[in-house]
């Protein structure tokens, strides 16, 4: 992506994910107008800058008709929203922004994660046919938060407070405990909020060792929890429920660990609904998780 691509870059993240949920029975997931996705746009720039890809059709060069962004980080490399203009006809673009990133990942000599909709039988297929294979389902979970909030329940030994910005390299250790992942600098892009978007939760045990993290992004274009660790589904659980107060007249979408039971449970009880299914998926060895995973998709780099 050039500079000065990046309304087009979200015009068509826009257009293509509606059209796709919109033409299969379901809601419209942007439901503002596409300047609101430049959100991805300015997040990944600020993250990493020069990692977005386009397709341009040679009869058009001024027309993007695929994006995709990917994210390099010390254990693996993440693919990040990837979309095709439907109305192009111009099959094989979602392939071709795949197998470059899929290169990239090859000379980095690094794993490539990504997570998809479960919905999305040919985005699953696109990725299982490059060799991707699932390591864990998630539950897209939605709450609208009351204007006084939600009641964030007490764990005896436990502590949550907001993020300061001498927390990220303690939060990277606790990810590398939990699921072999480091993505340090997302951490830190979220202590220091500088575009006032985001919110960060942590959660330390009576001995001051950090047990859980959780961030959250309130944006017309993303209204998210996530990217989250905690060493259990209890921790989990209030992190949760701490991180919801900050989108309080919102109903932001989280992804739980289908495998939490427990914890899938008491988002139930909080009145969480279900919204779709999500995969994660890896080509390379995938991680080994002890612990509690969320991922988002703002941003997508776990």
């Amino acid at each position: 992506m050039n500079a000065g691509e990046e309304s087009k870059v979200a015009q068509l993240i826009f257009e293509s994910t509606n059209h796709w949920y919109e033409s299969h029975g379901h809601g419209r997931i942007f439901q503002g107008k596409p300047s609101d996705c430049s959100v991805f746009t300015e997040v990944y720039e600020d993250l990493d800058p020069g990692c977005c890809l386009v397709a341009i059709p040679d009869d058009d060069p001024d027309r993007i008709i695929g994006s995709c962004f990917y994210h390099s980080r010390e254990t693996h490399i993440s693919l990040g929203i990837m979309n095709a203009d439907p109305t192009s006809g111009h099959k094989g673009v979602a392939k071709a922004l795949l197998q470059t990133i899929v290169i990239i990942a090859e000379k980095e000599n690094l794993p490539l994660r990504l997570v998809s909709s479960v919905f999305n039988l040919d985005s699953f297929s696109l990725y299982t046919r490059q060799g991707f294979a699932p390591y864990s389902i998630f539950q897209d979970m939605t709450i609208t938060v009351p204007a006084n909030g939600l009641a964030v329940e007490s764990l005896p030994g436990i502590t949550v407070r907001r993020a300061t910005r001498d927390d990220p390299e303690r939060i990277d250790a606790l990810e590398r405990a939990i699921w072999e992942t480091s993505r340090i600098k997302d951490w830190q892009y979220f202590a220091e909020n500088r575009r006032g978007v985001w919110s960060l939760t942590v959660a330390e045990n009576v001995g001051g060792e950090l047990v859980g993290a959780l961030a959250s992004v309130n944006h017309p274009g993303s209204e998210l929890l996530g990217p989250g660790i905690a060493v259990d589904d209890k921790v989990a659980k209030i992190l949760i429920q701490t991180e919801l107060n900050q989108h309080r007249c919102g109903s932001p979408v989280f992804l739980v660990p289908s495998s939490q039971t427990e914890l899938v449970a008491a988002m139930y009880k909080l009145s969480a609904r279900n919204c779709e299914l999500h995969v994660a998926q890896c080509l390379g060895t995938p991680p080994k998780i002890n612990g509690v995973v969320m991922p988002t998709f703002m941003p997508e780099t776990g």
